[in-house]
């Protein structure tokens, strides 16, 4: 009997075999690239990102970019569950100490009181101090071409067309007060190093046969403005919306609770964009009690009382560009005005700031040279006299605001100090 001869292996089985034997190598050689691509620097532009329209520059995240920037490599496409989800548009997490989130993620805190580092460079920076400056020397030295009535707050004040093609909210205050206090609350802002917040304005006389405004001397006989009186020009910006408070605020207070601190305790689970908003909003509520700016959040708390509604609407003299960056209009109940009702106001401001204790770290910083120095009136006044052609007209506070300035000061720092020493007990 003849026995049957084994058929020899087809070419199928024994390239099978060998790319199974080839696998551990394979598998080597992505970790090793992966490796060096983590280990090469990412290539940086050797300019910034191109300003948008009326000086806003646009985030990362507004030109649809991650924020990292850099190609996810093959190992956290393995070990990071949500990348998926952000491909799909879904938003990335930051994780605090205490939460599920995992440990390599970055943290929105870092030493238990300061917004990181890297989630400050997501927040749109505003209007650039070289195109602010630019924009104020070009509209005081451009004609009102035109009035119109309407978009600019009050009916006593005019959207004006500069002979530039660009346009300007005049506002005429009730009392020159007013005035002054938008002015200072503008280079307030600018000491505190968040002038990048508030639109560009500069200072105006009115005078109807001058340069400026003889092109609309018919215009200003109908709007009643005294001859001679300075107004604000303030920087008309495009598409802006309106801006509801974030919790704690707006959740809290809407509940009729009493506000809590805005701790690294109660961002976990955030999204990027909300952290963004609350990074502006701690600098927000800072400046207003720097300023004794009622005309904003502390209004609409102060509603509560008859509108228990109130917190979900539009908060007052704030707006938010298309990139989200938050814009601080109308500042003019700051400082002059602002002051002369602390009594009134209070109230209502001190406990705004102490529902705070995350801050920017160069907003702290800065507050703590004016206290150890206590300069902040003449800081201020260095700052605009030297950038206000007419400063003089308005004059500058008297002994007892810039008193009331530094005190206020020194507040905001003893309750910096509170929170850092807070953190450190948790």
């Amino acid at each position: 009997m003849k026995l049957a001869r084994r058929a020899a292996p087809g070419p199928l089985p024994v390239l099978g075999l060998l790319l199974l034997g080839a696998l551990p190598g394979l598998w080597t050689v992505l970790l090793r690239r992966e490796a060096a691509a983590e280990q090469e620097p990412e290539p940086r532009s050797p300019a910034g990102p191109s300003p948008g329209r009326w000086g806003w520059r646009r985030s990362p995240a507004a030109r649809g970019e991650p924020g990292g920037g850099g190609q996810k490599t093959f190992r956290a496409l393995l070990a990071v569950p949500s990348a998926g989800r952000e491909e799909r548009g879904g938003e990335g997490r930051f994780a605090v100490p205490g939460s599920s989130t995992p440990a390599d993620a970055a943290s929105p805190v870092e030493r238990g009181i300061f917004w990181s580092r890297e989630l400050e460079e997501q927040v749109p920076p505003g209007f650039a101090a070289e195109e602010a400056a630019a924009w104020l020397s070009a509209a005081r030295a451009a004609r009102v071409a035109s009035l119109e009535q309407g978009g600019c707050g009050r009916s006593s004040n005019r959207l004006a067309r500069l002979s530039d093609g660009s346009r300007a909210c005049v506002r005429y205050g009730i009392n020159p007060e007013q005035i002054q206090g938008e002015a200072l609350s503008y280079h307030l802002a600018g000491v505190l190093g968040m002038q990048e917040r508030l639109p560009p304005m500069a200072l105006a006389l009115v005078e109807a046969r001058g340069r400026q405004w003889e092109p609309v001397r018919e215009e200003l006989r109908g709007s009643h403005w005294a001859e001679g009186a300075v107004v604000s020009l303030t920087r008309w910006v495009d598409n802006l919306t309106a801006v509801v408070a974030p919790a704690p605020w707006g959740a809290e207070a809407g509940a009729g609770r009493r506000l809590q601190p805005l701790s690294a305790g109660e961002l976990g689970g955030l999204p990027p964009s909300q952290l963004v908003e609350l990074v502006q909003w701690s600098d927000l509520i800072l400046f207003d009690y720097l300023t004794a700016n009622f005309d904003r959040l502390v209004s609409n708390l102060f509603s509560l009382q008859w509108d228990p509604r109130v917190m979900r609407r539009a908060t007052s003299n704030l707006l938010r560009a298309p990139d989200g960056g938050l814009v601080f209009m109308d500042n003019e109940a700051g400082l002059v005005h602002g002051y002369r009702l602390l009594a009134m106001w209070d109230p209502y401001n001190e406990p705004l700031l102490r529902s705070v204790c995350v801050f920017r770290e160069g907003t702290a910083r800065r507050v703590a040279e004016l206290h150890r120095r206590r300069s902040a009136a003449a800081e201020l006044r260095r700052r605009y006299r030297a950038r206000e052609p007419l400063w003089a007209r308005l004059g500058f506070l008297s002994e007892r605001q810039a008193e009331l300035l530094q005190a206020r000061v020194d507040f905001v720092h003893r309750h910096i100090a509170h929170c850092r020493a807070q953190a450190a007990v948790l």
